[in-house]
């Protein structure tokens, strides 16, 4: 019997993607797609789906590091289904997306890092040229 579980998807994020870490370590990332149906509704709007996508390991720090809200990505990956029991004992259930490949689809800013200050460095076009005697008078100090 074939099985197939397949998503590809086209779309923008909601908002900035979320690092974090499991407790052996291994880096994983989420955000949400918000991703266009492709037909108007009868009032002429366009209907927009927002789905969870989840990154792991060195695809989710990269994500984390160059996405931003709004970036425009294509997504491929499975979907997941899971359930789970909220804090108050009520059974939820999950979809999401588990991408194995993103790809960036317009140039990306980096995220800024701390702004570094360069003090200027003195050279020799930053100097004012000395007179003769100015240089008479360095050359008796050091001796010549």
């Amino acid at each position: 019997m074939a099985a197939l579980n397949r998503v590809i998807l086209i779309g923008n994020l909601t908002q900035e993607p979320e690092l974090r870490y499991t407790p052996g370590g291994i880096p994983v990332s989420s955000f949400t797609v918000a991703v266009s149906r492709p037909y108007t509704s009868a009032e002429g709007e366009r209907a927009t789906d927002f789905i969870p996508i989840v990154t792991w390991r060195k695809q989710a720090e990269r994500c984390s590091e160059y996405l931003t809200k709004g970036s425009q990505v294509a997504v491929d990956g499975r979907l997941q289904v899971r359930s789970y029991e909220d804090r108050d004992g009520i059974k939820r259930i999950k979809s999401e997306v588990v991408a194995w490949r993103i790809v960036f689809l317009q140039r990306l800013k980096k995220k800024p890092t701390e702004e570094v200050i360069e003090e200027p460095i003195e050279n020799e076009i930053n100097q004012v040229p000395l007179s003769e005697e100015e240089i008479k008078e360095k050359n008796q100090s050091f001796g010549g």
